[in-house]
């Protein structure tokens, strides 16, 4: 059996969604730090700061957590990269953020961080990246921890701050003029707890019920019936994840009419059916069926 540190805060929503939709749902008790998930793979879950689980999961305390490339590398974490979740606070899925290092709106002639002149004050969360990134790029600065809202730090020469889409920072008069790192959501585990093989399979078969619902999102899957003599030039109109699969209707040979009918099968874009429908009915399709799809292993 597996223990599992899941995001407190700003990841919290997504992924007990997540969770919940890969039929893992996280039971909330009163006592809100140690919830349970009904999986004989799972023996223990905690609800812990993002910041920590990179740690946690390097010392051993779990066996798997769900965390940001951020703060991974803000805490030099040595742990196995099981899976990228590309999900974010704002975002069911494909969402990245950015470290990134902004300065006041009106410090035009700082464009890029080698402008920041020596010994200037950052504030910010990630004050070992943040670190690193100066030392590399050989100028001297202090450093000031940000203890939330940063962008209200107004009194510094600059700061650097997660961020999705830079709109928070530009409201208050913050202008990126580099990015540190690009971050992610990713599923991680302990080096030992992966070496041991009754740990990995279960791990592994976490990581593939979550991976199947990220992967179907946003799509769905369209089932039709065609004609044979329509049936390349509707094909030619479906936007496949791979060939669609199509096989003979039973005793379409003898029905009334004498025409032989298929059924196609495929997947599609969630945001593609409603030009997609309406172009296929007019090619011939019938039967058209939209169906939400739960999982996707690949």
């Amino acid at each position: 059996m597996i223990s599992i540190a899941i995001p407190k805060g700003s990841l919290e929503i997504q992924t007990l969604l997540l969770f919940k939709q890969a039929d893992l749902e996280v039971k909330v008790t009163s006592r809100e730090y140690s919830p349970t998930i009904a999986d004989p793979r799972i023996e223990k879950v905690k609800i812990l700061r993002p910041q920590e689980i990179p740690e946690y999961v390097e010392k051993g305390y779990f066996d798997l957590g769900i965390t940001g490339k951020d703060w991974i590398e803000e805490r030099g974490a040595d742990v196995v990269e099981v899976a990228d979740m590309r999900y974010s606070k704002a975002a069911e899925k494909d969402s990245t953020v950015k470290i990134v290092l902004a300065v006041q709106a009106d410090r035009t002639e700082i464009k890029r961080a080698k402008d920041m002149k020596p010994h200037s004050k950052i504030s910010t969360e990630y004050p070992n990246l943040t670190k690193s990134f100066f030392e590399n790029l050989g100028i001297p600065v202090q450093i000031f921890f940000s203890y939330g809202a940063t962008e209200a730090k107004d009194m510094m020469d600059g700061i650097v701050e997660l961020t999705e889409t830079g709109e928070t920072l530009r409201k208050n008069n913050w202008r990126i003029i580099e990015t540190l790192l690009e971050s992610s959501t990713k599923l991680v585990a302990n080096k030992d707890s992966w070496r041991d093989a009754e740990k990995r399979r279960e791990m592994e078969e976490i990581r593939t019920l979550l991976s199947g619902v990220l992967e179907a999102r946003g799509k769905v899957l369209l089932s039709m019936n065609v004609v044979e003599d329509l049936l390349k030039d509707v094909i030619s109109a479906l936007p496949a994840m791979k060939r669609p699969t199509i096989s003979q209707l039973y005793d379409s040979d003898n029905n009334q009419q004498r025409k032989r009918y298929y059924a196609v099968e495929t997947v599609v874009s969630k945001h593609e059916v409603n030009i997609l429908i309406p172009l296929l009915k007019s090619m011939g399709a019938e039967d058209i069926i939209e169906i939400d799809i739960t999982k996707i292993v690949k």
